[in-house]
């Protein structure tokens, strides 16, 4: 069994002082192993062009990422936490994986959302899993709108992943009607952290509705919050549950598939 946990909280827009402060507060104070926060928590969210994103980007190694890793490892607790990132001329809406026993990963969104096409470069790390040997974990993680494409959490699920990480700033409603089938035809836990709040930027502005959510492996809620206000979820999951991908003697989902037969055509 592993403590997984989940922290919705309502970044301050450009604010990445504040916003690194109740990150690593969170990691200090939360009791669990694995611990999600959501999308672009270190910066706020509504960026319209790419000269406001490289004033809040920074490398893997920057002053802010570096303290979210040095309490993720300090403290024994594995981070899945959203960040602007700039390496080079590139910007990218990411997700850092750190923590004791692993080497320091990044994710790179790979879908794109609404005016995040205006100042973000497309993702290109591709879907991967970091395997936990502390705790017996093989974790994926996704960014927000990847949720919209069954292929993010299939590749993740077929990589092995146990628990997929969903770090959020999600907008529409829809979400909490595909998310659980994600984690249902999956067969893995799947923590989703959202923010609440509204941003503005110019005449324009999104609101986000919270109620961050860990899904149990057969689609169903273990815990979740509110549309506003912070919150921190935990649960105890057990990883090993999720990699028995049959329901009867009969059929697995895994091994019934027949990818040969899925390709498109025009």
């Amino acid at each position: 069994m592993m403590r997984l946990g989940v922290v919705q909280f309502r970044p301050a827009y450009k604010d990445l002082e504040a916003n690194t402060a109740f990150i690593v507060n969170s990691i200090a104070t939360t009791d669990a192993d694995v611990i999600v926060f959501p999308e672009l928590a270190t910066s706020g969210y509504f960026f319209v062009t790419r000269n406001e994103v490289r004033g809040c980007a920074e490398p893997i190694d920057g002053p802010y990422v570096s303290q979210i890793i040095h309490a993720a490892q300090t403290h024994g607790k594995v981070v899945v936490c959203g960040f602007a990132e700039r390496d080079g001329e590139q910007l990218f809406n990411s997700a850092l994986i750190a923590g004791p026993n692993v080497t320091t990963r990044v994710y790179r969104k790979t879908h794109l959302f609404y005016k995040e096409t205006l100042c973000f470069d497309q993702g290109n790390t591709g879907f991967f899993v970091v395997y936990l040997p502390h705790l017996d974990c093989t974790l994926g993680v996704m960014i927000c709108y990847d949720w919209r494409f069954p292929e993010s959490a299939r590749t993740l699920a077929l990589q092995g992943a146990d628990v997929i990480a969903c770090p959020s700033n999600l907008v529409t409603h829809v979400w909490r009607m595909a998310m659980p089938v994600r984690a249902l035809e999956n067969n893995v836990y799947l923590a989703v952290a959202n923010r609440d709040g509204t941003e503005h930027n110019g005449n324009d502005e999104v609101s986000f509705n919270g109620q961050s959510v860990i899904y149990s492996y057969n689609g169903n809620v273990i815990t979740s919050a509110s549309a506003e206000g912070s919150a921190t979820l935990v649960a105890e999951v057990d990883p090993v549950k999720t990699r028995d991908k049959r329901f009867n003697e009969f059929n697995d989902i895994f091994d019934d598939r027949r990818p040969n037969l899925y390709s498109s055509q025009s």
